[in-house]
């Protein structure tokens, strides 16, 4: 049988993995095919027009979405013939999310897609790895764009910082704060009126988990009402809180307590799956696509440099993104807390994925110092290696968008240029854990920063807007170019190779938000 490499499918081994040996054959796995979508060409034109906000345009519900531009059902059923060539199971198949994913065992895996499947050691953990590319027969070609879940490698990192333990709060309340409140935030950024009620607020976790005692005590201290939390297992992950609120748990329950803090009224989702690529592209094709709970803006907090990505994942997430503008959800995305080279350490400079992807919403950080309810000063939060730096600058992988032509990139040294590609963030708010967000987590009371925090601070706020409109305020990137009066421009400060300065800018992008003005720009 003719076989072709899937493009973009080749995986290179880490630095400093060790290889343990050949996993066990009899090993059962669960893998996850991407398919092309329905009416691809329709489905770009439709995209482009409602990005560029052309009268007429309109966002599809879920369901006529997955009818115009879902998968094919011949494609699915020519998967399901392939995986019953190869005496693979299918557990799950969804044409709106394209996917399908099949169970078996490792051996007929690694016959199914001519790979190698090992057990490797890399950074104190073990997984399954493979090098090279994936191989699918002809009768495939065009048809499967994308193979997850043979490699379980961690994909991403969540972006939050705890502030040092010996300047840690003992209460949420006090009248004097280095540290604030969610709600506190939201007056000094001007939020609009509201609680988001009628909202849904999606979460993508990958990892740890949140304890109901906790956000039960944590709104009680606020004196707000608990929002409705629900958690969604994606990948047969769960709710599962480590007891560490240094670790995953840390993200998890800062975005929970951040987003619902400021928009108590909405529903609060949590999609939890595995920590790999297709674990996160299933969290978000789920959450996207989920009918029943229908999010309409989605907040991520975790992501890796774009180089650390296949491209086949990349293009997985990245098209998840372009299906979540077209039904109109809003995706709010950390733009990462090592600076302008994203911690690779090469020399080089790098961003974040997803949050270089052009249909998210790029969340970068700010300190931000407050007094009597106002804002006194606001900053690129750069604390060095030690204290994080807001990530930020150019991508290496996406075109410029049209509604950042025309911008102006400034280094630290004086230089500026062109904006030539992709330019991360589009926003920020305050991310400094020296100046950051009161939770609780696991018991114990702390502050957090990172631009993990800014992600749900920004969801939040959609949240609210939205509650107060007709329709979802949706993809809001072209709108918020077009009225950069509705940010607070910060123009002081740098992420490391680039500095902020009047108007958009490669640590800062367009700056936090001013609420009530960011309503009326949507």
């Amino acid at each position: 049988m003719a076989r072709h490499a899937l493009a973009g499918s080749s995986r290179q081994p880490l630095v400093g993995v060790r290889v343990i040996g050949k996993i066990d054959p009899a090993e059962r796995l669960e893998v996850t095919l991407m398919v092309r979508r329905r009416a691809p060409r329709a489905f770009q034109a439709h995209l482009r027009r409602l990005v560029r906000g052309d009268e007429g345009a309109h966002c599809l519900d879920r369901a006529d979405f997955a009818a115009r531009y879902g998968a094919d059902p011949g494609d699915l059923a020519a998967v399901g013939a392939f995986a019953a060539a190869h005496g693979l199971a299918v557990v799950q198949e969804d044409a709106a999310r394209r996917s399908v994913v099949l169970s078996g065992s490792a051996a007929r895996f690694d016959d199914a897609f001519s790979v190698r499947l090992q057990r490797v050691e890399h950074d104190g953990g073990t997984y399954r790895g493979r090098t090279g590319p994936i191989y699918l027969p002809d009768a495939l070609k065009g048809i499967v764009t994308a193979v997850l879940g043979l490699d379980n490698r961690p994909q991403a990192r969540p972006h939050f910082r705890l502030r040092r333990p010996d300047t840690a709060i003992a209460h949420p309340r006090r009248a004097t704060v280095a540290s604030f409140t969610p709600p506190q935030l939201a007056a000094l950024y001007d939020f609009p009126d509201g609680d988001g009620a009628g909202q849904t607020i999606g979460i993508v976790e990958l990892g740890g988990g949140y304890r109901p005692a906790d956000l039960s005590a944590y709104f009680s201290g606020l004196g707000i009402g608990l929002p409705r939390v629900t958690a969604v297992s994606v990948d047969h992950a769960a709710n599962r809180p480590t007891g560490d609120a240094n670790g995953p748990d840390g993200e998890v329950a800062m975005d929970i307590e951040v987003a619902g803090a400021i928009a108590p009224g909405a529903e609060i989702v949590v999609y939890f799956a595995p920590n790999s690529a297709a674990g996160f592209v299933d969290a978000l094709t789920t959450a996207v696509h989920d009918a029943t709970n229908k999010p309409s803006v989605i907040s991520i907090s975790w992501g890796s440099p774009e180089a650390g990505w296949a491209a086949q994942a990349r293009n997985a997430l990245n098209e998840a993104l372009q299906s979540a503008a077209s039904m109109g959800i809003t995706v709010c995305v950390a733009s990462g807390d090592s600076g302008s080279d994203d911690g690779v350490g090469d020399g080089g400079n790098h961003v974040d994925f997803p949050a270089s992807s052009p249909y998210a919403l790029a969340c970068g950080g700010t300190r931000l110092a407050a007094s009597k309810g106002r804002i006194t000063d606001e900053v690129v939060w750069n604390g060095g290696a030690a204290g994080g730096v807001s990530g930020g600058g150019v991508s290496d992988v996406f075109a410029l968008p049209p509604w950042q032509t025309g911008l102006h990139l400034a280094d630290s040294n004086g230089g500026a240029a062109v904006l030539g590609r992709r330019g991360v963030p589009d926003v920020a708010g305050n991310a400094d854990p020296e100046t950051g967000y009161e939770v609780l987590v696991d018991g114990n009371r702390v502050v957090v920063g990172g631009t993990s925090a800014v992600a749900p601070l920004w969801a939040g706020l959609i949240a609210r807007i939205n509650a107060a409109r007709t329709s979802p305020a949706g993809f809001i990137n072209t709108r918020l170019y077009g009225t950069p009066s509705a940010l607070n421009d910060i123009t002081q400060g740098d992420n490391g190779a680039f500095a902020a300065g009047p108007g958009w800018d490669a640590c800062s992008g367009l700056g936090s938000p001013n609420g009530k003005k960011v309503a009326g720009a949507l």
